[in-house]
Formats: structure tokens, C-alpha cells, sequence
């Protein structure tokens, strides 16, 4: 059995931080400057009450309704997050209660990051093609801004708040998931990481204290860190080699494909990426500058805001790389899939 995806929608936050706005808190960055390299303006950012659940719920509940699906019929619900509700239980689950899912339907959560979608895809496709589940919702959902320093330059100007929510079942309409590749190099894990809080490194007052680091940026322990330069390094590495093989897994070329949808990283990483590979520009579309790398939802926000340009029978390739070190590619044949 083949797996299609049958709708998408997704959700921001209502506050919105602008360049001006981190210009004005902190004097010394020179907004203008970051905002031409990465190509970002303004990011989306979570209440100090609002968290990943409500997001994805927001999400979730959009697309539901809107596609009038019975709830009863979802059999899998599958939430990618690296900041969940609680250490446990599993956010999923507050999920499925919230969104009046049925109580045989399974519910999990995996923190997978900047590939994530493309994951979540992989899992969705095995689950309906094996006869596992008929319909599977997928939610990506992320309030990374409650992981950074407000006076981290290095983090701060990049990532906003998000979710998406996506429905894969059999029933032969939408995008249908075609070869997925995936990649796991967890020997650059510390380059991309909020180093305590968790069992390894637990919480004190030493992972509180800030310190500030030899280019200005400030954070504790308990924040999220990120070296720029080695995840710039892996991913003109890793990225062009997955692409190749879900290419060769498919028996195509990179001129057969229609459209590359890239994790929204930012620009400057994404232009290089694409300069790599060869690949026109306006074939690799890119959706950020409004909402900031938004980290496993990146990936359905671009597609949802630049699938109104795919063409039925256009074939579409998903590459999520980051956080893990994870990457993945997948290849969609587009059709009609519904966005609300």
C-alpha cells in the first residue's frame, strides 16, 4: 500500500520579535548586517505560558476541522519535539486527550530537530504501508525561544516558534511518499545542544550561572548552544551525499526533480547549500524571512506556504539536516494536497 499526504496546515504564535526589536535591546549587534546574511526579519515567539502542545494542538485542531475528519478514524498520532511539555509523560499523549482522539489510537513522541519532518514521514509511510495504521497525524512542534539567552547573538536572530500538523493515509490523493533516506552521525552531538537539565548533566547552581563567550553571546548551561561553524561544515557534507542517494534509490537525476524543499536554516547556509548542488534557485524555494528557522517545522511551513507553485505529477525532494547529527531526504510525486 502506497502513503499519501492528504492535508497540511500549521500555527505561529500571535507575539512577534522583529530586528528592530532585538536592535533596540541589545545596542551592540548590528541587526542590519546579521539580517543580510540570514535572511531573516521577524520570528514567531511562544507566550511565557504557551508551550509545544499548545502549538501542535492549534495546529492539529486547524487541520481536523478543517478537512472534517472523523477523529475516530486517526489511528497514530506522531509529534516531533525537542521541547516538550514535561520530562514526561510523553506530550503526545496530552495530545491525543486534548484533540479527542480515540483511545486505540498510538501515541508517541520523538525528538529528532531540524530533520524531523522528514522522520516523521518515514514513520508515517512504514505505519500505513504495512497496514499498521489507515490514518497517521503528524505534528511537528517547537518553542525553542525558551531554550536561548536573550543575549545570545549566535541563536537569538535565528529561530522563531511553530508548528505543523499533517494527515498521511492510504487513500491514493495528496503527495504521495516516495524513497526516504536517512542519516545519523551522533559524533557531532555537542554542536547543537542544551548541554544540562537532563539526567547526563542534572540542573545546580553552576548550569545557572551565564557566561559569555569570545564572540559576545551570553547563556547558562541549561540554554541552548550551537557552534555555526561546524554545522555550516556538516551540512555541505552530509547534505549533497543524500540527496545523491535518494536520487540513485529512485533511478532519476537532480534535473527530474521539480522542486527541493530544504530545512529553512537560514539563508546564507541554504544558498551555499543549493550553490553546491547545482541546483536553480527557484527550484529550491525558501520560506523564512517572516518566521525564522522554526526547526522541525520548517520543512511543512515552506511547503504549505510554496505548494500553491507544484503542479500535479511534479515530483518534490524533502531534505531536513541539523540537530544529532540527523539528516533525510524524502521524494514526494505532488498532487493535490489539501492545505487549511
Amino acid at each position: 500500500m502506497d502513503a499519501y499526504i492528504a492535508g497540511m496546515a500549521y500555527h505561529l504564535p500571535e507575539r512577534i520579535v522583529t530586528n528592530d526589536d532585538l536592535q533596540a535591546e541589545n545596542p551592540s549587534w548590528d541587526m542590519a548586517r546579521i539580517e543580510s546574511k540570514v535572511g531573516i526579519r521577524a520570528r514567531h515567539i511562544a507566550g511565557p505560558d504557551e508551550s509545544a502542545s499548545d502549538l501542535g494542538f492549534a495546529a492539529a485542531e486547524k487541520l481536523l476541522t478543517g478537512m472534517n475528519v472523523d477523529r475516530a478514524s486517526v489511528d497514530c498520532l506522531l509529534l516531533c519535539t525537542q521541547s516538550p511539555d514535561y520530562f514526561l509523560p510523553t506530550t503526545a499523549c496530552v495530545l491525543q486527550d486534548r484533540l479527542g482522539l480515540p483511545t486505540d489510537c498510538a501515541a508517541l513522541d520523538f525528538n529528532q530537530g531540524c530533520s524531523g519532518y522528514v522522520y516523521g514521514l518515514y514513520l508515517a509511510k512504514a505505519l500505513v504501508a504495512s497496514g499498521s495504521a489507515k490514518n497517521v497525524l503528524l505534528i511537528t512542534a517547537e518553542t525553542y525561544s525558551k531554550l536561548i539567552h536573550p543575549r545570545d547573538r549566535s541563536v537569538r536572530v535565528l529561530f522563531g516558534d511553530g508548528a505543523s500538523a499533517t494527515l498521511i493515509n492510504g487513500d491514493g490523493s495528496g503527495a504521495k511518499i516516495g524513497v526516504c533516506t536517512l542519516g545519523t552521525d551522533g559524533a557531532g552531538y555537542e554542536n547543537l545542544i542544551v548541554p544540562a537539565g537532563g539526567a547526563r548533566r542534572p540542573r545546580c547552581a553552576a548550569t545557572q550561572q551565564e557566561v559569555e563567550d569570545e564572540n559576545g553571546s551570553v547563556r547558562t548551561a541549561e540554554q541552548l548552544y550551537m557552534d555555526g561553524q561546524e554545522l555550516f561544515l556538516f551540512t555541505l557534507r552530509r547534505v549533497p551525499q543524500v540527496v545523491d542517494a535518494t536520487l540513485r534509490r529512485a533511478g532519476i537525476t537532480r534535473d527530474a526533480v521539480d522542486w527541493f524543499v530544504f530545512h529553512q536554516a537560514n539563508a546564507f547556509m541554504n544558498d551555499h547549500l543549493r550553490t553546491k548542488l547545482k541546483i536553480p534557485k527557484e527550484k529550491a524555494p525558501m520560506f523564512l524571512e517572516s518566521i525564522g528557522n522554526t526547526v522541525s517545522s520548517t520543512i511543512p511551513i515552506a511547503m504549505f506556504e510554496k505548494g500553491v507553485d507544484f503542479g500535479p505529477g511534479d515530483r518534490v525532494m524533502l531534505v531536513g539536516f541539523g540537530v544529532g547529527y540527523s539528516w533525510g531526504a524524502c521524494l514526494l510525486e505532488w498532487n493535490t494536497v489539501k492545505r487549511v
